[in-house]
This record gives C-alpha cells, structure tokens and sequence, in this order.
C-alpha cells in the first residue's frame, strides 16, 4: 500500500461555531507542516445557538495543547473561572448544595477519601463533606487562587474551568485557525453530491461553487445537515430519561460579584442558569413544554434574573440523545449535529474536544475502514451515556413532590446503567468509575451527598483504625483549605489584575 496516495489530502468542515471551529484549529494544529488541507464552510445567515457559556476542566487542556494562552483567552472572550457548581432548590426547596471540580481530601492508607469522611461521620463528626473540596471552600467565599503560587499548598490539586462569551470563543478559534492557514469560504450549503456507494464528494454552495474533499466533518447544529439529511444515521431519542426539551435564554447586565462558579435552580417544570461573565451575565431556564407554556417559562426566567436585559429572551427547541453513529462512511459529526445533553453540568464542548481527540487517535486513510469507525462509534456512545447517566442522577433522586414536573421526576424510568450505579453506592459507597470518565467518583459523591442519598455502611476494614488518628487527618485537612483560601485574592480582584476583559 503506497501510504502517501492513500492519505487524506483535504478535510472540509461544514459548519462553524464553537465545534467547526475548533475542530478546525485542533486538526489544522497537528497537521500544520504537513500536506492536508482544511476548509471550513460557513454561511454568515445562519445563526449561531451560542448560549453554552460554561464549560468543564478539560477546556484549560485544549486550550493548552493548542498553544494558546489562557489569559488573552479570558480577555478575548470575556471570560470567568468557574470552580463548580451551586445547586439550589434541586434536591428539596430551601436547600442548596456544590457540585466542585478536583478531588475531595486525599487518599489516606489506600482508602478513598469519602470512605474515611462516612467513617468519621459515624463517630458523630458532622463536617460537611465539602469542607474537603478546596474548590468548595474557594467558592464560598467567592475566591480564586493564583495557580502558579499554588505549588506545595493544599490548592496544588485544585481543578478549575472557564465561563465565557460562546460567540467571542468562536470568533477567537477562528482567527486562530484561519492563522495557521485553515481556509474559510463563506456560504450555504444547497447540495450535497454523493458518489454510488453512498460516500460524501463534495459539497455545493447557493452560488455554485463545488466544494471537494476526502473526508467531511458534519458541524451544522440540530439539522445534521451531512450525517442525518444526507447519510440518515438516525437518532437515539432520550427524554424519556432527559424530560427537558426547550431553553430559554437571556442576557443581563451584571450586579454584584462575578462568582467563580455557575448556579443551578430548580423550578417549577426544570431549572434556572446563571454564569457571571465579565461584561455581563448569561441567564437561561431548561424545561420540559409538557408542564409550562413558553410564555410561563419567560415570565419565570426574567423573575428570576438581576439587572437589566441587554437581549430579548429566545426559545431554543432540542432534542436530547444522540446520533446512532456519530461517523459514517466519511463523515463525522460533531457537536449538536453529533447529539445533545442538557447543558446541567456544562459538557457540550468537552464531548466535542473529546471526539475529536479520538479522531485523530484513529485517522483515516481514504478508503473505508470499518474497525475505525466500529470503534469509534462505540467509545462516543460510552462518553454519551456516562454523562447521561450522571445527568439523570440529578432528577431521579430529588425529593421535590411541589409540581407535576418533579413528581414525574421522582418516579421516573431510570437507565439500567444507573441504577446499578447507585445499587453499588448504596451498598458500598463507592462510585463505579474509569479513568477516561469525564465524572470522577468525587463528583458522584458530591451529586448523591448533595441529593440526600446515603450507603448503608463504609469499609468495616476502617474499623480497625482509631477514630481519633483518623479524626484528626481529617480535621488537620480542613483546617488547612480554611486557612489557604482565606489569603487569596476575590475572584474579581484576581480577573482585574491577571486577565481583565476590554470594556465593550
């Protein structure tokens, strides 16, 4: 086989956006002193959905092996630092609880953090469990840290992701990758032309011009435009897992603090969104139609917001599930053309990155590879349905009977996968996790200790330590996230001084 005539010689992107875009500026990084050719799509017409503005702690990787550097990313893109999430509301009206990145405590012996806390916790220490993050105790008092101060400190291990403007991300990967010689043609897509077999040859714009490649990389949102209209993938429906179906967002000026974290509040038929950014402040309700009108749910949100509205609230349909392949033949999608998760806990443009990652572990050649895309279908599904899974464990466990919407909810149809997930917890509590999870166990802990959901015992192997000399580790940790944290600067006063965003 003479690999040079077999090699991909030019990847057409359709799409921009955050995912077109950075698909095209990951690619075209790797491949940048090689012969591939990337050429990106786009019409100027078709809108951006562009109200995920938060991410997961994996955007500081990607933005790292690109090269680029985190601080002019904050500024370009008026950018916050998120340490978690606050829930409000979920698992009972009036009560709140963090959801941190990064670990909780430290191992101790070989036994896992959370069982030492469950163990002391049936000695009658009643310490919050997030007493242990130092994500949690940053947030609560409405921190954040200099990373490069950190080292040998108890905020060494801190993990942390961004909130940001999802239009100015994109505009930013875009100047990046059209700077490392990504071509972009501006223009909508009227045709897609196919050879017999049924693989994608090209692409034909409104004004006629063809547009030619190898392979075809599907980023035009919901409508799946190459992988659904063209190649009829099919879809796997999820909401009789995932009830919620519509969002409606809203942008307002800011008040108060820009908090280093996003906020979650459950409402009457789903939850609220709140991410502080430095111009402003992103605001959006997730519902499901089935329990309140689109007009309930606009009154509903813009009760809830602080500031004045700078845009009119939009409705956003959506679907979640996913595509039944996310690759076929020589097309590959991503982002909403690949499939939708709510956007709870902030993971659309990690299974992006993620998926292109295993793209390039799996590159192709021009002719069609079967294993390949076996494969790589099969690992996307499996990141699919771990993320789904955690998503669901936030409804299914909520006590709230208040409305239709969470009585559903509290009786609803839960995933097999799940529920042996939480039949494991219950009776050892322990999370059943791989190390390429998005969700390490710390965040199953947090979810299920948040929600009020208890195992029935720790290790008995733990009874053979003293409480005392157990005891005091624990207490001697805690004491140090305390006295850590309370010499860092403000959130506000670390973006002022590191990473201020110009005035727009």
């Amino acid at each position: 086989m003479n690999r040079a005539q077999d090699a991909i010689k030019k990847i057409v992107i359709v799409g921009g956006g955050t995912a077109g875009w950075l698909a095209a500026a990951t690619i075209g990084n790797i491949f940048k002193n090689s012969q591939l050719q990337i050429e990106l799509v786009e019409s100027d017409d078709i809108g951006v959905i562009g109200v995920g503005e938060a991410t997961v702690p994996p955007i500081i990787n990607i933005l790292s092996s690109l090269g680029i550097d985190l601080a002019e990313f904050v500024k370009a893109t008026q950018g916050s630092f998120k340490l978690g999430i606050k829930f409000d509301g979920w698992s009972q009206q009036g009560k709140s609880f963090f959801h941190p990145f990064g670990s909780l405590g430290r191992t101790i012996n070989d036994y896992d953090f959370f069982q030492c806390w469950l163990k002391c916790r049936a000695e009658g220490d009643n310490t919050p469990l997030m007493a242990h993050s130092p994500e949690a105790v940053l947030a609560e008092q409405e921190k954040f840290f200099i990373p490069f101060e950190a080292q040998n400190t108890p905020l060494a291990r801190v993990l942390y992701a961004l909130h940001f403007d999802a239009s100015l991300a994109g505009k930013f990967l875009r100047k990046f990758a059209e700077g490392i010689g990504i071509k972009r043609t501006e223009g909508t897509v009227e045709q897609v032309n196919q050879t017999e077999d049924g693989t994608i040859a090209a692409v034909t714009l409104k004004s006629g011009q063809v547009v030619t490649g190898d392979f075809f990389i599907d980023c035009t949102g919901f409508r799946g435009l190459l992988i659904e209209q063209t190649l009829a993938t099919g879809y796997d429906d999820w909401s009789h897992y995932l009830p919620c179906n519509k969002a409606v967002a809203v942008q307002t000026e800011n008040t108060g603090a820009t908090l280093p974290y996003t906020i979650s509040s459950a409402k009457e038929a789903g939850w609220t969104w709140r991410i502080p950014l430095q111009h402003r402040t992103g605001n959006g309700y997730v519902y499901c139609d089935k329990y309140v009108s689109d007009e309930q749910a606009k009154r509903t949100l813009l009760e809830s917001v602080d500031g004045k509205l700078l845009t009119e609230p939009r409705v956003i349909p959506f679907t979640t599930g996913m595509r039944k392949q996310a690759w076929v033949k020589n097309c590959l999608s991503l982002g909403l053309a690949q499939g939708f998760l709510e956007p709870l806990e902030s993971t659309a443009i990690h299974l992006v990155s993620k998926s292109i990652a295993y793209f390039i572990q799996m590159f192709p050649s021009r002719h069609y590879q079967p294993a390949l895309v076996e494969e790589y279908n099969r690992r996307i599904a499996m990141d699919y349905q771990e993320i789904r899974d955690f998503l669901v464990l936030h409804y299914c466990t909520s006590q709230r009977d208040d409305s239709d919407f969470w009585r559903w909810c509290r009786s609803m149809k839960i995933p097999p996968s799940l529920q042996y997930k939480m039949d494991y917890f219950k009776a050892s509590g322990k999370a059943i996790v791989s190390h390429e999870q998005l969700f390490q166990s710390s965040s199953w802990y947090a979810i299920y200790q948040g929600m009020g959901i208890k195992p029935n015992s720790y290790n008995p192997t733990l009874d053979l330590w003293q409480p005392e000399k157990l005891q005091a580790i624990l207490d001697s940790g805690k004491q140090g996230l305390i006295e850590i944290a309370a010499k860092q600067p403000s959130h506000d006063e670390f973006l002022v001084k590191y990473c201020q965003a110009p005035e727009i």
